[in-house]
């Protein structure tokens, strides 16, 4: 069986914005190495349209880094399954548009033999913790106050108990809270 694993960077006021996040060689390597122990993205359409903008060519921007190109090569090479009933087609190699029922496509890959599913996208996980099918949570707090934008588990119902298992400080002063399900 798999595991479901939820990672996202947010500031320190709980806000989600990719924009806002500290996005350097030391975490770009850190998210690479992480994609390593992953088999399968799940991302809805507004993650799929902001990742697809980028890294699909970031290997022929010359204004990519060594971290970034190889963070590039690992999640290109990565099976994505976009949820959306909006989006008609996906054109990102190793991409999949699934127009299911999320939480029973999910509860099918989870039952297979495989590497871990990353929940990418703010909707999908709060979904699935609706249903309590994430296993960890790699939370990485950005020094960073933004103020407004989508909060973290933002409308979620369900309260959940986590068991800090590990922390990581990065030299930005980003810090890596990883929690699994107790």
């Amino acid at each position: 069986m798999r595991k479901i694993i939820f990672a996202i960077n947010i500031t320190i006021d709980g806000y989600a914005d990719h924009t806002a996040a500290i996005a350097d060689d030391e975490l770009h390597k850190f998210f690479a190495d992480f994609l390593g122990d992953v088999g399968i993205v799940l991302m809805g359409r507004k993650t799929y349209e902001m990742m697809a903008s980028y890294w699909p060519h970031a290997r022929e921007d010359p204004e990519s880094t060594k971290s970034e190109i190889e963070f590039a090569d690992r999640y290109n090479s990565i099976e994505k399954v976009v949820f959306s009933k909006s989006l008609n087609k996906v054109d990102w190699s190793n991409t999949t548009l699934n127009k299911g029922n999320l939480i029973n496509e999910v509860k099918k890959m989870k039952g297979q033999n495989g590497k871990s599913i990353s929940a990418g996208s703010l909707s999908i996980a709060a979904a699935l913790m609706e249903e309590d099918l994430i296993d960890e949570h790699w939370i990485l707090v950005h020094p960073v106050v933004l103020g407004n934008g989508k909060k973290l588990f933002e409308g979620l119902n369900k309260s959940s108990r986590l068991k800090l298992v590990e922390t990581k400080n990065f030299k930005s002063g980003v810090v890596c809270l990883h929690y699994q399900k107790m």
